[in-house]
């Protein structure tokens, strides 16, 4: 197979329409045979399909799997002993959380790639970050959840980092203060779980009353926006808010849609508001009626696809997000490629973004 140091030699929105399909196909198809060499369950539902292995149609006609799958069976395309982590979904109590294993260079794969996007917004150089979290996420460090992977995931472009919240999950105002002060004047890089910093960053600081200075400050933030918008409160508003709380401009808060099932591989918000596919991975939006390609403009259900998984089959996923497609290489951003936005979860599917699974502690 490529090296995936050389396919993530590619700029993450540099690639067109057609050059990008050439890339993601020849990619995918490498993929598609490694998992079926490798994977018995993914044989059985490939031969099942009906897929002719050594004929492969282009990735949008690849049989998907539902993410669903990766809670009913254990899939994996390396040996066991390879395994050098295992991640699994946000689930509320009861539910079945899917789980993927990781080997050394499937984990290090994804942490190149999630650099290669969020470089792109931030940067390539390391600044301070505060975390809009609680340090006591991070617990296991062989069994991630995927809120604490998360945080780890995003921690390596902080210089110096600063938890905002205590082990109560309540606003530790002396930490920043004084976190602060001694990084004043420069780009402060923060991070958290949407729900989260509604919950413990805006209405905290709104009741406290105080406010820091964070208009240099660039806020990447996911994991669900079900109770917020139970809530009435639109990305608008989220943004509009925290701006008269700290200051932080709205065009620096970015959204952005990813899942355990694919880390690594996100789809970030860029200053329009829209989320983008990068280089790496693809969205397809399929109908619910006959599961065939969507057009754009038109709702359906979400398909990801990604350079990434080689442990486990998870390069093509249908998830249990319904979606539409805006536009293609045409963002006034300047980004190529997709980009799109979340319509919300289909019916009856179970809550499983580290933000609204979180949000179903609160009433």
């Amino acid at each position: 197979m490529q090296s995936i140091d050389k396919l993530l030699e590619v700029n993450p929105y540099e690639l067109d329409k057609v050059s990008k399909r050439e890339y993601l196909n020849t990619r995918l198809h490498e993929l598609t045979r490694h998992h079926y060499d490798n994977c018995e369950e993914y044989r059985r539902m490939v031969d099942a399909y009906g897929l002719d292995i050594n004929n492969l149609p282009d990735y949008d006609k690849l049989p998907f799997l539902p993410v669903r799958l990766f809670k009913e069976f254990e899939l994996r395309s390396c040996a066991k002993e390879e395994v050098v982590k295992t991640m699994t979904s946000s689930g509320t109590t009861g539910q079945q959380v899917s789980r993927i294993f990781l080997d050394r260079d499937t984990s290090s794969a994804q942490t190149k790639c999630l650099t290669r996007i969020v470089s792109d917004f931030l940067g390539t150089k390391r600044v301070p970050m505060l975390i809009l979290d609680s340090s006591s996420v991070i617990k296991n460090r062989a069994m991630f959840s995927a809120r604490g992977a998360g945080i780890l995931g995003f921690s390596m472009f902080g210089s110096k980092r600063q938890y905002a919240l205590d082990e109560n999950m309540e606003l530790d105002i002396e930490g920043m203060k004084v976190f602060l002060e001694n990084h004043k004047d420069e780009t402060i890089f923060l991070f958290g779980f949407t729900f989260m910093v509604w919950q413990h960053f805006y209405k905290k600081l709104l009741e406290s009353g105080y406010k820091p200075d964070l208009s240099k400050g660039i806020l990447i933030h996911g994991g669900g926006w079900k109770k917020l918008i139970s809530e009435q409160v639109s990305p608008e508003q989220f943004k509009n808010n925290l701006n008269t709380v700290c200051g932080i401009l709205p065009e620096n808060v970015h959204d952005y849609y990813g899942m355990v099932e694919q880390t690594g591989t996100i789809y970030m918000e860029c200053e329009c508001g829209h989320l983008h596919t990068s280089s790496y991975s693809d969205v397809i939006i399929r109908r619910t009626s006959d599961f065939l390609v969507a057009d754009n403009g038109e709702e359906g259900l979400i398909e990801v696809v990604s350079i990434l998984p080689e442990s486990y089959p998870g390069h093509v996923l249908l998830t249990e997000d319904k979606g539409i497609i805006l536009g293609e290489d045409d963002c006034p951003c300047g980004r190529k490629g997709k980009y799109f936005k979340i319509i919300g979860r289909i019916k009856n599917a179970e809550i499983r973004g580290c933000s609204d699974t979180y949000a179903t502690k609160f009433k």
